[in-house]
């Protein structure tokens, strides 16, 4: 004998199905993140498609799941899961010249998963929000540099830095935010939140 299906059970499975979905897409982001990190042209602070993953998870996730798919993918990385750069892994890469960059994802995927929660996807404010994350992102990177730098062989020049860590990839980043900006515009479309 079939057993009746009340309204509440089915508000219950399709509550279920929700919490599923959200937590699928927010392991995909992860999963996402670490796969275009390994793919990198070497350099002493590598090009990666980490950054276009970063702000296409804020993008489409929002503040919340968007910032754990980043923290995950980071604690994937001190774990041993070798999803940094390079296939890198461990809390060394955090105290390596890069580690900056990593940490400051988290600010990234912050500013562009609030401006998305709030002011929605249009392509202008991805861009905006996206570029602003990416110049956090810069901040907390060429500090990290500066700080790891200093420790070891001495005072650096700012025009320097900026040489080494910030001029070679703006090109590359302003490239990347665009296709995030569409991307995020285009699957925001098609993806329930």
């Amino acid at each position: 004998m079939k057993k009746k299906t009340t309204n509440s059970d089915s508000i219950q499975r399709s509550r279920i199905n929700n919490k599923t979905e959200k937590l699928v897409m927010t392991a995909l982001f992860t999963a996402l993140i670490a796969v275009c990190s390994m793919i990198t042209i070497p350099t002493a602070i590598p090009f990666t498609l980490q950054t276009l993953a970063v702000c296409l998870s804020g993008g489409v996730l929002g503040l919340k799941r968007g910032t754990l798919s980043v923290i995950v993918y980071i604690l994937l990385g001190l774990a041993g899961a070798p999803v940094f750069s390079g296939f890198k892994a461990g809390p060394s890469v955090l105290m390596s010249p890069t580690g900056g960059y990593i940490i400051g994802f988290i600010a990234t995927v912050a500013v562009v998963g609030f401006v998305s929660d709030k002011l929605g996807t249009k392509i202008w404010t991805s861009l905006l929000s996206m570029s602003l994350g990416v110049l956090l992102c810069y901040l907390f990177g060429t500090v990290w540099f500066i700080i790891l730098y200093s420790s070891t062989k001495g005072d650096i020049g700012i025009i320097k830095v900026l040489s080494i860590c910030v001029f070679p990839f703006i090109a590359f980043d302003a490239l990347k935010i665009a296709v995030a900006a569409v991307l995020t515009n285009r699957l925001k479309r098609i993806i329930r939140n």
